[in-house]
C-alpha cells in the first residue's frame, strides 16, 4: 500500500470518527437546549411573575414612611377638574313658556390638588383613617380662550332649590299633621275647612302651594314669601342669573343681602339648611357657588384598607364618619341597610392591584354619595404602558326603579315634575335631594342615555358617548389609574309653583347647569417613573423568558436535525491496510 492510500484510509477514519463525535454532541446539545427552553418557561410563567407579584405586593401596601405611603399622603401629580357651563341664550321667553335652549361653554379647567391629612393606623396596620384636603387652582393656559371673568346666564340654583325645599317641607308637614288628625275632624265644625284640605292632600298630593287657596293662613304666608322673594334675592327678574363663572363656581352668588324681618327669617331658614353650597359671608350676607366648600380639608373621615394582609382590599374605604354604611338613600321595610347604602370600592384615586379581564370594581362618590360599579371593557396601552379600560354599566342611573331591585334610589321628594307613577324618575337620571340637600337631579354630560321625557324638553344638548361616558383606563398589574375621568352633569327641575309670580309661566323641565369631569392623564414624568420602576423591569424579564424558550428550542430544532440527517447517511467505507 502506498503513502497516498495510507493517507487517505487515515483520513478517512478520522473523518467518520469526527462525524459519529458531532452527532453525539448534537444530541448532548439538543438535551441542553431543551433544558434551556424549559427553564425559560418555568422562569417566564411561573417564577418570574411570582417575583413580580411579590414585589408588586411589597411596593403597594400602605406603610408609615414606605414610598407608598407618601404617594397616599400627597397625589404625585394634581388631578384635572374640567367645568363645562350650559349658558341660557333664551331666558326671557323661558320665564312666558318656552323650552330652554342651551349653549355650552368650556372647559374651564382646574388644577385639584390632594393631600390626606392622616389620623391614625390601625394597631394590626391593616386600616388607615384620614380627612381629605383639597386646593383648586385655576389653570389659565388649559382654559384658553375661557377665563373666570366670562359672563354666563345660568339657572338661580339657590333661588330655585328654595322654591321647591319650601314647598316639599310645608307639603311634609301638613301630610305628617293630617296622619295625626283621627275620626273627630268629622264631628268638629271649626276645623272642616282643615279636613277638605287633608284630604286634597291625601288624593293627588298636589303642590301645597296649589292647595292652599281655602286655606288663608298659608294663603297669607305664600303672600309673604313671594313679596319678599326681592328683598332675598336681589330683586330677580326671572330665574335664571347674569353673573361670572368665577362667581357661580367658587367665590359665589351673593344674596341675602341686609336684610331684615321676613326676608331676615326667610334667610335664617336657608342658612340653617345645611347646603354645603350656601356659607355665610363676613357681613352677614349669604353666597352660593358649586364649589367653593370642596377647597380646603373636608370634615368626613374616611378609613381605607392599607392592603396589608390582602392586597386586593388596597384603598377599599371600610368606614366612613365611623359608619360601614350611609344614611342617604331609602332602607329595607325591617330598617336593614340597603344596596343603595352600602360603601364600596376606592374613592377612585388608585385602585386594588391584579386586575383581572372581565372583572368588575366599584369606586365610591362622596359628591353624589353613592357607590358605582365599573366594568371591564377592553385592553389599552397609555404611552407604552399597559392597562385595562373600565366604565359604568346601564345600573348606574339608566336602570333604575323596583324592577331593577333598587327602588331604594327612588327618594321621591319632588313634588310636581316629569316622574313616573310610582315615584322613581325616568331612566338616566337620579334625585340627590338626600344626599346634597338640595333638589338637584343627576345625570351623565348632555343627558346621555336619559329618557327622551327630560331630553325633549331642553334644546341645544348634544350626548356623545366618547366624550360624556365615564372611564378609567387602569394598569392592571399594580391598580395605577394612567387616564380618564369621572364625567356627571347636574340639573335641577325648572317649574311653575302657583303663586309664585316670578315661576308662574314656566314649563316644567329638567334644567342643566353644568356637567364637570373629574380625572387624570398620567404625565411624562410619572409615566418615565412608572416605565422606569415597572414597565422595564417586565420587558427584561419577558425578553429573558422568550430569548431562553425559543432560544432553547431553536438549538434543540437544529441539533436535532442535524442528528437525524447525519444517522440517515451510509457511512464510509475504510480501505483494510495491506
Amino acid at each position: 500500500m502506498t503513502t497516498v492510500q495510507i493517507g487517505k484510509s487515515l483520513l478517512t477514519v478520522s473523518h467518520h470518527w469526527y462525524s459519529l463525535k458531532m452527532i453525539h454532541w448534537s444530541l448532548i446539545v439538543s438535551f441542553i437546549g431543551l433544558l434551556v427552553a424549559a427553564l425559560g418557561a418555568y422562569c417566564g410563567w411561573f417564577l418570574f411573575p411570582t417575583i413580580v407579584d411579590k414585589k408588586v405586593e411589597e411596593s403597594v401596601v400602605i406603610a408609615d414612611g414606605s414610598e407608598q405611603y407618601k404617594r397616599f399622603v400627597q397625589l404625585p401629580q394634581p388631578l384635572t377638574f374640567k367645568v363645562y357651563i350650559f349658558n341660557v341664550t333664551n331666558a326671557n321667553k323661558i320665564q312666558k313658556g318656552a323650552i330652554p335652549i342651551v349653549e355650552e361653554i368650556g372647559p374651564y379647567v382646574y388644577r385639584q390638588y390632594r393631600r390626606k391629612k392622616v389620623k391614625h393606623f390601625s394597631r394590626d396596620g391593616s386600616k388607615i383613617s384620614y380627612v381629605q384636603h383639597q386646593l383648586f387652582e385655576f389653570d389659565e393656559e388649559a382654559s384658553a380662550p375661557y377665563t373666570q371673568s366670562d359672563r354666563i346666564v345660568v339657572l338661580n340654583m339657590h333661588m330655585n332649590a328654595f322654591l321647591q325645599v319650601f314647598e316639599r317641607e310645608i307639603t311634609d308637614i301638613l301630610q305628617g299633621f293630617a296622619n295625626r288628625i283621627n275620626y273627630r275632624l268629622n264631628h268638629t265644625p271649626g276645623v272642616r275647612i282643615l279636613k277638605r284640605l287633608m284630604e286634597r292632600i291625601r288624593g293627588k298630593r298636589k303642590s301645597v302651594l296649589q292647595i292652599t287657596e281655602n286655606d288663608p293662613g298659608l294663603s297669607l304666608l305664600l303672600l309673604h314669601l313671594n313679596a319678599n322673594l326681592r328683598a332675598v334675592f336681589n330683586d330677580p327678574k326671572s330665574m335664571f342669573l347674569d353673573t361670572t363663572v368665577r362667581e357661580y363656581l367658587f367665590d359665589g352668588v351673593r344674596f341675602c343681602i341686609n336684610t331684615n324681618g321676613i326676608a331676615k327669617a326667610i334667610c335664617n331658614q336657608i342658612k340653617e339648611g345645611g347646603s354645603k353650597t350656601i356659607r355665610e359671608l363676613s357681613d352677614g350676607s349669604l353666597a352660593f357657588s358649586f364649589f367653593n366648600h370642596k377647597n380646603g380639608t373636608g370634615k368626613e373621615v374616611y378609613e381605607v384598607h392599607t392592603g396589608k394582609g390582602d392586597s386586593k382590599r388596597l384603598l377599599e374605604i371600610q368606614k366612613l364618619d365611623d359608619s360601614h354604611n350611609l344614611q342617604v338613600w331609602l332602607n329595607g321595610s325591617e330598617g336593614e341597610t340597603s344596596m343603595c347604602n352600602q360603601i364600596n370600592g376606592t374613592d377612585a384615586s388608585s385602585y386594588p392591584p391584579f386586575r383581572k379581564r372581565g372583572d368588575s370594581m366599584y369606586i365610591f362618590s362622596a359628591d353624589i354619595c353613592r357607590s358605582v360599579q365599573l366594568f371591564y371593557q377592553n385592553d389599552i396601552q397609555y404611552e407604552g404602558i399597559p392597562g385595562f379600560r373600565y366604565s359604568i354599566g346601564e345600573n348606574f342611573i339608566n336602570d333604575i326603579g323596583p324592577e331593577h331591585d333598587n327602588e331604594c334610589f327612588c327618594v321621591d321628594k319632588l313634588s310636581n315634575v316629569i316622574k313616573r307613577k310610582n315615584g322613581c324618575l325616568y331612566a338616566g337620571a337620579l334625585d340627590l335631594t338626600t344626599c346634597l340637600e338640595a333638589p338637584v337631579i343627576l345625570t351623565l354630560p348632555h343627558m346621555l342615555g336619559a329618557s327622551n321625557e327630560y331630553r325633549k324638553m331642553i334644546k341645544g344638548q348634544r350626548p356623545d358617548a366618547k366624550k360624556h361616558q365615564t372611564f378609567v383606563d387602569v394598569q392592571h398589574l399594580t391598580g395605577t389609574p394612567l387616564q380618564g375621568g369621572k364625567r356627571v352633569q347636574f340639573n335641577m327641575f325648572l317649574k311653575s309653583i302657583n303663586r309664585i309670580t316670578i315661576t308662574e309661566n314656566l314649563t316644567t323641565v329638567l334644567m342643566p347647569a353644568i356637567w364637570v369631569e373629574e380625572g387624570i392623564q398620567l404625565n411624562s414624568e410619572m409615566v418615565a417613573f412608572f416605565k422606569k420602576k415597572l414597565i422595564n423591569s417586565l420587558k427584561t424579564l419577558d425578553i429573558i423568558h422568550w430569548a431562553s424558550l425559543c432560544g432553547g428550542i431553536g438549538v434543540a430544532a437544529i441539533c436535532l436535525i442535524y442528528y437525524v440527517v447525519q444517522r440517515r447517511k451510509p457511512e464510509a467505507e475504510v480501505a483494510p491496510l495491506k
